[in-house]
């Protein structure tokens, strides 16, 4: 191994692994507060012994996380093209707002007299959702769209037991996302797969025929996972409410809407948003999610709390006297960093921008299965709204499978799309280019998928065994989910 390769292999090492006894980084200033005795105010907390902690210098610590951070795939780097988690790019004033002082410092128990700019930007971005929706009332607590999907089906059940009535099923489409079956299941309802038809959509039919007094709901994401509007919408959610039951709306996909269709007007009583995907906040490793939920006036009672609520002197506070509530999902009032984020690119578009916005991603999808379309296997041809869904089959003679040509994308610098979902397409590649993207952009994406293609054809194995220019060859990815290593060992142990 040369000097440079060790010298290398040494900065890639872990902070442990970097630690020397009486490096330190950091120079703390003389405590300020009463020096009291730490056991006695402390108890069973207090630790008898100092915390094995790696002793670094600063050098160390950020040329460490630096490194690391050049290691993560981000879309300030370019392309993200997760299908239906919608990663596009951040605008940069969206963190600026977010830094401010009163809104990055505002203590999560300040008296409401004490926080009202920010109790103002909550009402206000409240009134901005559920105007885009359709909505009458939004609750921004959720922390994720999870957990936003979560509190809607929770709300539903809330209000047919305040109703007397005992519904025990949801009603989901075969292309449904994970977590909807997963929600209904933990509300203590019995899933009911509903299946699509030949062109990918939901009919009315298929609803008909399920459609029961014990049905609670129907969970349904408009458009789909396969990119595709759901045309009979309007007639699903006639039959679902001629039963009793309520509508959800998974609003994973709100994007494809904004400006051009309200989710409320459609039909639908309750739907989440993910202001992590749709109005551009950090997602995922980049930084909490938030999962509003809004509402129909019907299910305004059951909103979780606390709710942003006018005062008689005009002023605004934190509502929790609410006697139907489904009571607090999230400590505090959310994550607010996110919510100023989301206002902060509500605001600077306007509506105009958001419809332009839906625009943009809905021809940009269509672009790319254009481009693709040949070299890849199309399941549901036809237009598609912000992603389109592409499948391996075109590869079957080659041996190369969808997941052989997402790893084969990270050779050349790209994060794969989402692969093998929706479930109701054999080998499929869901990709989502966003409106961020500019077609020169989108054109070194499709040009590297070709590529990829013809290497299929023509040096198999090339793409078989990629990733080839990573540090890590293919992993173990069931063991790494089912067996994940959360902290360093050391080598010895």
């Amino acid at each position: 191994m040369s000097n440079a390769t060790q010298g290398f292999a040494y900065e890639e090492a872990l902070l442990f692994e970097l630690s020397r006894p009486g490096r330190r980084g950091v120079d703390l200033p003389a405590l300020d507060v009463p020096d009291v005795d730490a056991k006695q105010l402390l108890g069973e907390a207090f630790r008898a012994e100092p915390a094995d902690l790696p002793q670094l210098s600063e050098v160390d610590v950020v040329r460490h996380f630096t490194r690391l951070s050049t290691w993560n795939a981000a879309v300030d780097l370019g392309l993200y093209p997760l299908g239906s988690c919608t990663m596009k790019y951040n605008p940069k004033i969206n963190e600026r707002v977010a830094r401010l002082p009163g809104f990055a410092w505002a203590h999560p128990h300040s008296p409401a007299e004490r926080v009202q700019g920010l109790l103002q930007l909550c009402h206000e971005l409240e009134r901005s959702l559920a105007e885009i929706s359709g909505m009458d009332r939004v609750s921004l607590q959720p922390a994720a769209g999870a957990q936003g999907e979560l509190a809607g089906i929770m709300m539903i059940r809330a209000y047919h037991e305040h109703r007397g009535e005992r519904r025990h099923k949801v009603l989901i489409p075969d292309s449904a996302h994970g977590t909807n079956p997963a929600s209904a299941a933990l509300n203590g309802y019995d899933v009911v797969s509903v299946p699509s038809g030949s062109d990918g959509l939901l009919h009315p039919e298929a609803v008909e025929e399920v459609m029961a007094d014990d049905v609670a709901a129907l969970m349904i994401t408009n458009p789909n996972t396969l990119g595709l509007f759901e045309t009979h919408i309007g007639r699903i959610c006639e039959i679902v409410h001629s039963g009793g039951g309520l509508v959800y709306g998974d609003g994973a996909n709100l994007n494809a809407l904004l400006g051009r269709g309200r989710p409320g007007d459609l039909g639908i009583d309750v739907m989440h948003f993910n202001l992590h995907k749709t109005f551009s906040t950090p997602h995922g490793g980049g930084g909490p999610g938030s999962g509003p939920v809004g509402v129909k006036s019907i299910l305004e009672p059951f909103l979780p709390v606390p709710v942003v609520a006018q005062a008689e002197d005009g002023s605004l506070e934190w509502d929790e006297d609410r006697p139907l509530t489904i009571g607090r999902l999230h400590g505090n009032h959310g994550n607010v960093g996110m919510l100023v984020r989301a206002h902060a690119y509500i605001l600077s578009l306007g509506p105009e921008g958001l419809r332009r916005c839906a625009d943009m991603a809905v021809l940009n999808a269509n672009y790319l299965l254009a481009r693709l379309r040949g070299a890849f296997h199309v399941p549901y041809d036809g237009a598609v709204m912000h992603e389109c869904v592409l499948s391996d089959r075109e590869l079957a003679a080659t041996g190369v499978t969808t997941l052989d040509v997402a790893k084969r994308l990270i050779d050349h610098g790209y994060h794969p799309p989402t692969i093998y979902f929706p479930l109701v397409v054999a080998g499929a590649l869901m990709i989502e280019p966003t409106e961020s993207e500019s077609r020169e952009g989108l054109d070194r994406f499709v040009e590297t998928l070709l590529d990829i293609v013809r290497e299929a054809h023509e040096e198999p194995e090339k793409v078989r065994s990629a990733p080839n220019r990573t540090r890590l060859a293919r992993l173990d990815e069931t063991r790494a989910a089912r067996k994940p290593v959360l902290r360093w060992q050391p080598e010895d142990v």
